[in-house]
């Protein structure tokens, strides 16, 4: 991969950058870069009262609108991306909980899809990070040719993806539908149900271990970190785990540059803060609270690097930003990070309760940040419900594109919300946990969550509370942000409506 390149861009970027400023994409097709954390926490951003620093997100805020009730779909990576790129709620479609790496592609490549409808509008488009929607047919990828399906039958022009999360196999970048830097004499086999071949895994031999495990990521070792799933032969494709989040960079980076001059989509997926949580050496112990705020560091860096470079090629005024998290945080995620110990009195949360996975409001509530100078309002707070969900309607409306409502049936246009020329958001919207849990939450703070066998916590995740109880639940956020006080015994009637709603939306 290329090599990291400390703020401001190069040069030649700043250069090239001038000679291109008067020739920005017209107001009406803003190029539109969305960057999405894995695992940002509400409150871990310092302009909502994390302690960890992050200064280029702070920025980004400052320069438009942050989101205080804005929603990931779900409280899990997968279901969230698949209701982000298509519009649908995803336990609409069966198969769209947290996949494996040799998952099939779970968005049908005949969907309408975010990318698809912009590239119809004349937009490039490109995804680059976290795919973790499954590749190829129904079988899985064949890792050693052509994967296809993939991005590029969603709508995408080029893609630049780890196909599923750091913890699990294959540790391999795909790009444009093959394997990058794979010897044909080292073919990859992947297995999630069986040992394959002969190597140690974490489990059998711990003492090959430079990251230990708590529960789950035992399995195959890439790099000295235990992962989910085994894999053999790759060798000299496998990625760095430090290096994850400038390779990254890079490719975005190569993109934006190669588009200048049309409008561009990027996807940017970011792997930062999942686990395993290795940064790049220039990080480790600049925030004191271990290796998830180091993480955190760097993802804000790359934020700032992302913004610098924008700037640099003179596209900020005509670049849409949008920041935010596929779902709320998590500190023990099945490595021995030190990630609950040291986090000290920094909260993921920011007052909200449960977290990643569960029904709570900590799982769904995340930041979100939309910023365009000259068009979006500067330094507002919105407290409009939003759902990540309705991305593509509001796209579409602002585009004049039309798209498949049919399809994309959850999606709605709040394009006035996301400009801060309204304050109006959502009425309501569903919050999808695991183990099929779906919430609903009102536009003024009501909340109910069906009564459900799931567990309170979970095994691979105890320090979390799920929300998941065998009697309803009702609350009112408004004077109830920490979801403390349940309603239902003494508001029967708000009850049976929220349920009547409930009913309804999930049909």
């Amino acid at each position: 991969m290329a090599p990291y390149r400390p703020l401001p861009i190069l040069l030649a970027c700043l250069i090239s950058g001038h000679a291109l400023a008067q020739k920005t994409v017209d107001g009406g097709r803003p190029n539109i870069l969305l960057i999405y954390a894995d695992d940002l926490g509400f409150g871990d951003v310092s302009v909502q009262g994390g302690r960890i620093p992050t200064p280029h997100i702070d920025r980004l805020a400052s320069k438009g609108i942050r989101f205080t009730n804005a929603h990931s779909p779900a409280s899990t990576c997968t279901p969230s991306r698949y209701a982000l790129l298509t519009g649908e709620y995803a336990f609409r479609r069966r198969g769209t909980g947290v996949a494996n790496g040799d998952a099939g592609l779970i968005i049908p490549a005949d969907r309408e899809t975010l990318p698809r409808m912009l590239k119809r509008a004349g937009y490039r488009t490109a995804v680059v990070g976290k795919w973790h929607l499954g590749l190829g047919g129904p079988g899985g990828p064949d890792w050693n040719g052509p994967i296809k399906p993939g991005p590029a039958e969603l709508g995408f022009d080029k893609s630049f993806i780890m196909p599923s999360t750091g913890d699990r196999v294959p540790c391999v970048y795909v790009e444009d539908g093959r394997v990058v830097g794979l010897s044909p004499d080292d073919p990859i086999k992947v297995d999630y149900r069986r040992n394959i071949g002969e190597a140690p895994t974490g489990r059998d031999s711990p003492d090959l271990l430079r990251m230990g495990f708590t529960h789950g990521h035992d399995q195959s070792i890439v790099n000295g970190i235990p992962r989910i799933g085994y894999m053999t032969g790759g060798a000299a494709a496998l990625w760095r785990d430090e290096d994850i989040a400038d390779d990254l960079f890079e490719k975005a980076r190569e993109f934006i540059i190669d588009s200048r001059g049309s409008p561009f989509f990027l996807f940017f997926s970011a792997h930062d803060i999942h686990v395993p949580r290795a940064p790049h050496e220039r990080y480790r112990g600049r925030s004191g609270f271990g290796p998830r705020g180091d993480a955190l560091i760097q993802f804000d860096e790359t934020v700032g690097r992302l913004d610098s470079l924008v700037q640099s090629l003179g596209l900020s005024g005509s670049t849409l930003v949008v920041l935010t998290s596929d779902n709320g945080p998590v500190l023990d995620d099945g490595y021995a990070d030190g990630a609950e110990e040291r986090r000290g009195d920094h909260d993921p949360n920011g007052g909200l309760r449960g977290g990643k996975y569960g029904a709570y409001e900590a799982g769904t509530r995340v930041p979100m940040i939309v910023s365009q100078p000259g068009r979006v309002r500067h330094g507002g707070v919105s407290d409009a419900l939003f759902t990540q969900t309705d991305l593509l309607a509001s796209l579409a409306s602002h585009l004049g594109q039309p798209f498949d409502r049919a399809q994309a049936r959850d999606s709605e246009d709040h394009w006035e919300t996301l400009t801060g020329r309204s304050r109006k958001g959502r009425s309501d919207i569903l919050e999808e946990a695991v183990s099929g849990v779906v919430a609903l939450l009102r536009a003024d703070g009501c909340k109910y969550i069906p009564a459900s066998d799931g567990p309170a916590r979970l095994s691979w995740a105890p320090g979390i509370e799920t929300g998941f109880r065998k009697e309803e639940q009702l609350y009112r956020l408004s004077v109830d942000r920490g979801e403390s006080r349940n309603l239902v015994a003494s508001r029967p009637g708000l009850l049976q409506r929220m349920r009547r709603r409930w009913e309804m939306l999930r049909l």
